[in-house]
């Protein structure tokens, strides 16, 4: 089992970190990509909003710069997929589901001996892509 003793040190660095990203610009989508807050907290939560194991969270926030780093030299995705999610959107002080089209795009590549894999989203046709 893993030292997670050191958790909130790294997570604390990579929190850091993230936030100076902002965005980077993908050759591959040919197009900015953010780091939203939305981002940093699916490295700590599934899903379901269910928490991530403290070493799978540590694996994350170890790997943050080589995704970043992904993100900026790779020139095609490996994987793409569309559907259709509903959303709850507040309309004129009401709340209301709406559907919209979600994209994702997933670019894989081996760094330093290790298989990555960054997975970037859209919302909408008007959205911004972020990881």
């Amino acid at each position: 089992m893993e030292d997670i003793s050191n958790y909130e040190s790294l997570k604390e660095s990579a929190q850091k970190f993230y936030s100076q990203i902002g965005g980077i610009f993908s050759p591959a989508l040919n197009e900015l990509i953010r780091f939203t807050s939305e981002g940093f907290n699916h490295l700590i939560f599934k899903r379901a909003r269910s928490e991530r194991e403290k070493t799978s969270q540590i694996l994350r926030f170890k790997l943050l710069p080589l995704a970043a780093n992904l993100i900026k030299l790779s020139t095609t995705y490996q994987e793409f997929e569309e559907t259709l999610q509903e959303f709850e959107v507040k309309t004129f002080k009401k709340r209301a589901a709406k559907t919209k089209s979600v994209k994702y795009w997933g670019i894989i590549a081996i760094i330093d001996g290790r298989k990555i894999k960054v997975i970037i989203r859209k919302v909408g046709d008007n959205g911004i892509a972020h990881f």
